[in-house]
């Protein structure tokens, strides 16, 4: 369990503290899969985007809480942004999120 931790970064626990520190929503999915449906308020930058958008998402000053569709995509976006200084956590896939923000 522990490797799949920090692969993945999967924990209520998580979400529901950084939620409390105020944290983004970022939705990592292609565009096609944001407009079938998506966490509202959510920011949209498809993962492949992230490291060339990585300013938009420093000026915000806030933490962040990656998620895509099953937890793959939004743990590489996760780790982009922690290195590039971003406090960012992956919140999984994105029924898996919407459980755990009720």
């Amino acid at each position: 369990m522990g490797i799949f931790n920090a692969l993945f970064g999967k924990s209520t626990n998580n979400v529901a503290e950084y939620i409390e520190k105020g944290a983004v929503i970022l939705d990592v999915r292609k565009k096609s899969e944001y407009n079938g449906g998506h966490i509202e308020n959510a920011i949209h930058i498809p993962v492949q985007e992230l490291a060339n958008r990585i300013n938009e998402i420093k000026k915000l000053n806030k933490p962040v809480i990656a998620h895509c569709a099953s937890g793959m995509r939004s743990a590489n976006a996760a780790n982009i942004l922690k290195s590039n200084g971003i406090d960012a956590i992956n919140g999984g896939g994105l029924s898996s999120l919407q459980r755990k923000l009720g």
